[in-house]
């Protein structure tokens, strides 16, 4: 039985592809690591189909053509066999104290504990990493679940907005998502919001684990949550804005899980935040008026959903359209960033 399986979109991957593969190995035949080579030009093809020539029944490597990192997670999917499905970037890592407990849990529950349902999701820690800074900031989430404990939304406690929960805090039941259906667009960035959004409303047994487990690497200059590398396609950040909420309806959310409504809420507002600053940022006349066409298409898709974001603090502030709120607002993400190391 593979416990397990693991994703690893990789697009000219070999500066970093090694540390990422072998952080996950020592799962040993309990999980199931699959290389995706999504079109490279550089040596990453021949890596992945080393380590599954290294190890068999472990790695599988895979070749496709180039269709961004929504296709890679979407192939992944298709192809898991683990009870348990989690993306890993492939220039980021997975701690390994962390990772041994974590998949002896898993054994756990699937093994020895028939009469209560399985997780859906589990929840641990991940922490920002500044290699270059040599300086790491841990997100952490022990005051929103309780601990080892098996739960449901409604034992959620209260959530900052620094505590997203984003794809590198969860690994998902596989046949979860399989049953909702999650499908990420190709050539498009930012699509890992979609995969920490869209499978939550069909999650209904969460267990958190306070371990930092998930390594995320910052730093790299065409990393999409790069500043230059962000407002450059912000375009694709307001397409996976509406493909969430396309795909998500928040009033049947709210009346079944209220807790998780407004967290999806506070997530989604977060997003429409980050277009609307990145745009100020770009201090022009066309951004300004693309900002504000952004801010009515949402109104235009869904006006509840316009309610709820325009209405919160962070939408007040970043649908401010005077220079002087511009500053102000550009101030307080600049704060934010310095304290919180998100870039």
């Amino acid at each position: 039985m593979k416990y397990i399986t693991f994703a690893v979109p990789c697009y000219n991957s070999e500066d970093y592809l090694e540390r990422c593969v072998d952080s996950l190995l020592p799962g040993g035949e309990d999980v199931e690591i699959i290389l995706i080579d999504d079109g490279s030009t550089d040596r990453t093809g021949e890596m992945i189909d080393a380590y599954a020539k290294k190890y068999p029944g472990i790695v599988r490597a895979v070749h496709k053509e180039n269709g961004g990192h929504g296709s890679g997670v979407n192939l992944g999917m298709d192809l898991a066999t683990g009870v348990y499905f989690k993306v890993v970037d492939s220039d980021d890592w997975l701690d390994g104290e962390a990772y041994k407990k974590m998949l002896r849990t898993i054994r756990k529950h699937v093994n020895f504990t028939p009469d209560k349902p399985l997780p859906d999701i589990y929840v641990a820690n991940y922490v920002y990493v500044h290699l270059d800074e040599g300086k790491a900031h841990r997100r952490i989430f022990f005051n929103i679940f309780p601990e080892e404990q098996l739960c449901t939304w409604e034992d959620m406690g209260h959530i900052f907005p620094s505590q997203s929960i984003i794809m590198h805090a969860l690994i998902y039941r596989t046949g979860l998502l399989r049953d909702c259906g999650v499908r990420l667009p190709e050539h498009t960035f930012f699509v890992d919001n979609i995969l920490a959004y869209e499978p939550l409303p069909y999650v209904e047994h969460i267990y958190y684990m306070n371990i930092d487990l998930y390594q995320y690497y910052i730093g790299r200059a065409d990393q999409s949550v790069n500043e230059k590398m962000l407002i450059k396609r912000l375009n694709q950040y307001e397409r996976v804005v509406y493909h969430i909420m396309e795909n998500t309806d928040l009033g049947e959310v709210q009346e079944k899980h209220p807790k998780l409504a407004n967290y999806l809420s506070l997530f989604l507002t977060l997003m429409v935040g980050t277009v609307s600053t990145h745009y100020i940022m770009e201090d022009t006349p066309e951004a300004i008026r693309r900002r504000n066409e952004f801010w009515e298409e949402i109104r235009r898709r869904d006006p509840e959903i316009y309610r709820r974001v325009a209405h919160s603090i962070v939408g007040r502030a970043t649908h401010l359209s005077t220079r002087t709120g511009n500053r102000i607002i550009l101030a307080g993400y600049r704060l934010a960033k310095k304290y919180y190391k998100f870039q």
